[in-house]
């Protein structure tokens, strides 16, 4: 029987296949919804969902290209103060939640945290490089600033 899967199946399929599997198992992972049968609507169904998801993508990648070239124009330096010590080392840390914050404060753009790339805090004054994950295909440099207070 020939089946479009709805999500990945190990071992048989990957979500948007097509693929020719035995009766018995398409009956039971249509059961499930892990699959629908290939009728010719389906399949037209599937290749517009495809085609949707590929234009969509474009768009997200054309953005995130965007958005890179604003982030390291140099126009951009997020400003962030802190109480600092001898040695221009800080009381406490800066971390990418702080970073995220000053960024949505000062130029309002939403970054997610999550998607920077700070393996351990900022703990000293001065000017820091903080590498972010726009999309799978493009990463960007966040200029940070940490003053004394």
């Amino acid at each position: 029987m020939k089946v479009i899967f709805l999500q990945d199946v190990r071992g048989k399929g990957k979500r948007g296949e097509v693929k020719e599997i035995a009766d018995g198992y398409a009956n039971f992972l249509v059961k499930a919804k892990k699959v629908k049968v290939a009728t010719a609507q389906a399949v037209s169904q599937l290749k517009g969902q495809q085609v949707a998801e590929k234009k969509k993508d474009a768009e997200e990648l054309t953005a995130a290209k965007k958005l890179k070239e604003e982030l390291e124009s140099g126009k951009m330096v997020v400003e962030i103060k802190a109480k600092a010590g001898v040695d221009s080392r800080l009381f406490g840390s800066i971390t990418s939640k702080q970073v995220a914050q000053a960024m949505q404060r000062q130029y309002g753009l939403k970054i997610d945290k999550r998607k920077m790339d700070l393996e351990v805090p900022i703990k000293a004054l001065g000017y820091t490089n903080i590498p972010v994950k726009l999309h799978n295909q493009v990463t960007a440099k966040i200029r940070v600033h940490v003053a004394e207070k």
